[in-house]
């Protein structure tokens, strides 16, 4: 799996990893066809503590819910580790981890702790040095070459552009093998960003519906030098708007018979999650 992120990055088309929060999503998204998955630490936040993307999340709540994942879909996950939780030694214990669990990509940022989303005001990021160390560090920590290490910067909306490019540069001397350059926001700093790094090393670009990033087709982000696309916040809006028209439904009815065409029924969702192969496996076992 892991080797397989590698040669698909090497890949001319770019990878498009949409959001996902635990096993069931990952699933879906496997099923649906999807080549790998993002496990967004802000869509943890909004799922398992309803709570905003301020570094409310921990090292132990992405681990276990990686290791679900991972158990039960075969395609690799990208996982946001946010700051590493801490220090470059907090760093080494998240790489040990998160790649024990199976991880296939490890992202980490220089934002300063608490983070918060990449997407909204009031963000600071550490000293160039300290992050570089700290990619150093989780380049060191890992036990697998095919373990990539992304590098995430906000710099862009602390320090500007320029400064963002530079400290980009910085993290991939320091051994990162893919760069995010987060929250660019407009056709010009993608294309500043694609010039200085596209034909160097793989660039990721964040999609987040009513973020800062002008939102575009993959072919248009293909085209201008990026390799992946996420889209990490999309699934949680997805299903909250899902909810609400559930849920509205079923208060105002007291059925779910309205909402009928709009839902799996217990045998759809029993084929979904894979009930019958799981039952006949048991059984095979029972016979001995």
């Amino acid at each position: 799996m892991l080797e397989d992120l590698k040669r698909r990055l090497a890949a001319p088309d770019i990878l498009v990893a949409p959001g996902v929060y635990d096993a069931l999503t990952a699933l879906i998204a496997e099923q649906a066809g999807f080549e790998a998955v993002y496990l967004s630490g802000a869509s943890i936040a909004y799922t398992h503590l309803a709570r905003s993307d301020v570094g409310l999340t921990s090292y132990t709540e992405v681990e276990q819910i990686l290791s679900r994942i991972t158990e039960r879909v075969a395609v690799p996950v990208i996982v946001d580790a946010d700051t590493g939780f801490g220090n470059a030694l907090n760093v080494v214990r998240t790489v040990k981890g998160f790649e024990k669990a199976g991880a296939a990509m490890i992202q980490l940022e220089d934002q300063t702790f608490p983070k918060r989303c990449g997407h909204l005001d009031g963000k600071s990021v550490v000293p160039v040095g300290e992050m570089a160390g700290k990619l150093a560090a989780a380049v060191d920590a890992r036990t697998r070459s095919g373990t990539l290490i992304l590098a995430r910067t906000d710099a862009v909306a602390v320090e500007g552009l320029d400064a963002a490019l530079d400290r980009a540069e910085a993290y991939l001397a320091s051994g990162a093998d893919a760069l995010f350059i987060e929250a660019v926001r407009s056709a010009e700093q993608m294309d500043a960003v694609c010039r200085r790094f596209a034909a160097r090393v793989p660039l990721l670009v964040n999609l987040v519906e009513g973020g800062k990033t002008p939102m575009e087709p993959v072919s248009a982000l293909q085209a201008r030098g990026f390799r992946i696309a996420i889209f990490p916040g999309g699934t949680t809006r997805a299903v909250a708007h899902a909810l609400r028209g559930y849920y509205g439904s079923l208060r105002e009815h007291g059925s779910t018979l309205p909402y009928r065409d709009r839902m799996l029924d217990f045998d759809g969702l029993n084929g979904l999650i894979g009930t019958p192969e799981l039952l006949a496996l048991g059984k095979r076992f029972e016979e001995r």
